[in-house]
């Protein structure tokens, strides 16, 4: 069924089966695997509020993905779900129905479906726990990390931040996004607390005299580049002892795999990474910054 420039996903999937039949002549056998993975699928949408097509985006597939390792699938199960779903995407790209499929980042290996990289709860407390904070740049870096980590922003936006974008009292920083698109996202105590620290005691020392509006800096007060940032993580990730290989985009997959995991709702999780193709859908406008935070305090692991 068609609304405006929205569709609902239950006709969509009924349609294109409709065409594996008619147009492909597939198997009555495959035909009826198809069907299980996308009624499977479905079920995920549905169970978190989803009914229309413009609405699934690359964070709605990962975590379906997480959602069916958590039920016990295996590599190789999800890697023909996800076969089975890209068809279906790749099918309503060509029909225009959509304009970019979201499974375009998302890889099959021969071994089965790789998730994103992210690290455990644990391991990421370790590398949080990594930085000397009684030194400054120990703090500025820890005090990133934290920010990172805490809010899931990109790395570009990370070294953007401004120290008037920050909120130490609502604990919210507001970033500026791809596209010029402006969005408020919370972080937890724990970063909040270091950032504070880094604000008040470290800033000042690191800049010794010089003057710059952002947050974080570089020598000489200079934006950090995201090339000195990841360089910065990846000495932390040596040092605690990790054997991934840790990038600035690794703590961004770790957010949102946590509060996924932890049972937050998917919606508000898409939200505060301010995916491009959400940030302009209506459908999310009612989604207020205190219900955000309610949702970052009550499922990330250092939301509180």
């Amino acid at each position: 069924m068609y609304f405006g420039d929205i569709y609902l996903m239950d006709d969509l999937t009924q349609t294109y089966l409709d065409y594996l039949i008619v147009e492909k002549g597939l198997a009555h056998n495959t035909i009826l695997s198809y069907s299980e993975d996308l009624v499977r699928f479905l079920n995920f949408l549905e169970k978190n509020k989803i009914d229309r097509v413009h609405e699934v985006d690359t964070t709605t597939i990962f975590a379906w993905l997480i959602d069916l390792a958590k039920h016990g699938l295996s590599a190789k199960s999800r890697a023909r779900h996800l076969i089975s779903i890209r068809g279906f995407f790749k099918y309503l790209l060509n029909e225009k129905i959509i304009s970019a499929n979201p499974l375009k980042n998302v890889d099959i290996p021969k071994t089965g479906v790789s998730l994103p990289k992210f690290l455990t709860v644990q391991e990421v407390s370790v590398l949080l726990d990594a930085p000397d904070i009684g030194k400054p740049k120990g703090l500025r870096n820890s005090a990133m990390m934290e920010i990172m980590y805490g809010s899931g922003l990109r790395v570009s936006e990370l070294v953007r931040l401004k120290l008037q974008d920050v909120n130490l009292d609502a604990n919210v920083v507001r970033v500026m996004g791809k596209g010029s698109k402006e969005r408020m996202v919370p972080f937890g105590s724990h970063a909040g607390a270091v950032t504070q620290k880094w604000i008040k005691e470290g800033r000042s020392l690191l800049l010794n005299g010089k003057a710059t509006p952002y947050l974080f800096f570089a020598r000489g007060g200079n934006p950090m580049s995201r090339q000195g940032f990841w360089k910065i993580l990846k000495g932390y990730g040596t040092l605690a002892g990790l054997s991934k290989n840790i990038t600035p985009h690794t703590l961004r997959h770790s957010f949102a795999t946590h509060l996924l995991e932890g049972g937050a709702d998917l919606r508000s999780v898409q939200t505060m990474l301010g995916h491009s193709d959400i940030s302009t859908t209506q459908i999310y406008t009612h989604i207020s910054r205190d219900y955000l935070i309610k949702m970052h305090r009550q499922y990330h692991p250092r939301g509180s």
